[in-house]
This record gives structure tokens, C-alpha cells and sequence, in this order.
């Protein structure tokens, strides 16, 4: 399972290199294209998994005023 990240940055938020880098501490990879990071699961994860890391990544960012959008799917071929 991989878990995506777009940020949407603002000129009245925290700079970009701050925001990453709290995101760097939840275990999120900087990333090119489509979206800004990823989270690589280390096993199979649950719906209920993916909203822990999402109320993690929202504490994360709180305060910090960013607007943030995650989406999870599987790495399965």
C-alpha cells in the first residue's frame, strides 16, 4: 500500500521546506510528479490505517496553513 500527498502551500503558511520536513518525520518520501510525497506501508493496510495516518498528518500540519490531500491504494500488480 502507498499512500499519496498533495500539499496546497500558502504565502501566509509556514514555508514549504518546514512543512516537508514534518512530513519527513511522519515517514513520508519527497516525491516528483503528480503529487508531492508518498508513504510506503510496511505491511497491507486497513481502511482504519489509513485514517490514523491521515489524523496524524492533519495534527501535523494544523497550524501550519497548508490544505492537504492524501489518497492510499494498493502497490499490488
Amino acid at each position: 500500500m502507498i499512500t499519496y500527498l498533495t500539499v496546497t502551500f500558502s504565502t501566509e503558511g509556514k514555508r514549504p521546506s518546514e512543512v516537508l520536513s514534518a512530513l519527513h518525520n511522519l515517514g513520508f518520501e519527497t516525491t516528483t510528479g503528480s503529487y508531492d510525497c508518498l508513504y510506503r506501508w510496511p505491511q497491507k493496510a486497513t481502511v482504519e490505517d489509513a485514517v490514523y495516518l491521515a489524523d496524524k498528518v492533519h495534527v501535523t500540519l494544523k497550524g501550519m496553513g497548508v490544505l492537504f490531500k492524501l489518497e492510499t491504494v494498493s502497490d499490488d500488480i
